[in-house]
């Protein structure tokens, strides 16, 4: 990295959800390597905070916490989610309730808790993660897809009201990344692999390094003037559609 990046985010706060592992963890190191001050959450792992986003209260404490320990709150990238593959036959009300619970419901928590002390901020960024299947559907993945949607509608929504207050906010669409998440389907089915490793351009999936640099230049006054949008880091994949 750069110099210039390296203190890109100096001095900043930064709220990171899902940090114990994939796209989060990733997202977290690169923010701190660029200077910002990170607090990490996630159900387990080495992480700051263990808690379960989608518990009541808990994103405003969240909040609440790193406010008190960083003096304040710069950016938000709320990137905890779940899936998993099921026939829709299969998607049974609890499990459907479940991913938009993690996915949707606990995304809207935290930005909504977050407003007021982003709004105290002079550069407040807000990266929620969706994915291509806002773009497309796919075979066993009705919740997640449906979930995805949601969120970019909540982020372009989100960005209409909070521009005025001086916040950017956006959202990053991965295509398919080797992850923890991802990783039981790929082992389980290599062709299943196979096929997006055959759909992407550049002919390999992602990694979440690949995810995490973007977001990172979300988050910094490179991306000043931009709010709003839906922004695909996949490979190319999205040309073949």
């Amino acid at each position: 990295m750069d110099a210039a990046r390296a203190g890109r985010l100096q001095g900043r706060s930064a709220l990171v959800t899902g940090a114990g592992s994939g796209i989060g963890r990733a997202t977290a190191a690169r923010l701190a390597a660029e200077g910002a001050r990170v607090y990490t959450v996630d159900l387990q792992g080495p992480v700051d905070r263990q808690a379960d986003v989608t518990a009541p209260g808990i994103n405003a404490a969240l909040v609440s916490e790193v406010v008190a320990r960083h003096g304040g709150l710069d950016i938000l990238v709320p990137c905890a989610g779940i899936s998993a593959f099921h026939p829709l036959e299969d998607h049974d009300d609890g499990y459907f309730e479940q991913v938009m619970a993690v996915n949707v419901t606990a995304v809207f928590r935290l930005i909504r808790d977050a407003v007021p002390a982003l709004r105290q901020s002079a550069h407040g960024r807000i990266v929620t993660i969706g994915s291509t299947m806002a773009r497309f559907g796919d075979a066993g993945l009705v919740a997640y897809a449906a979930s995805k949607h949601a969120v970019l509608g909540l982020t372009r929504a989100a960005a209409c009201e909070l521009g005025p207050h001086g916040i950017t906010v956006n959202c990053l669409q991965p295509g398919a990344i080797e992850t923890p998440m991802t990783a039981p389907a790929f082992t389980a089915m290599p062709e299943f692999k196979a096929y997006f490793e055959r759909k992407a351009a550049l002919g390999r999936l992602g990694q979440p390094e690949d995810v995490a640099d973007v977001i990172a230049f979300l988050c910094s006054d490179d991306a000043r003037f931009m709010t709003g949008q839906g922004f695909f880091v996949d490979g190319g994949a999205m040309t073949r559609q």
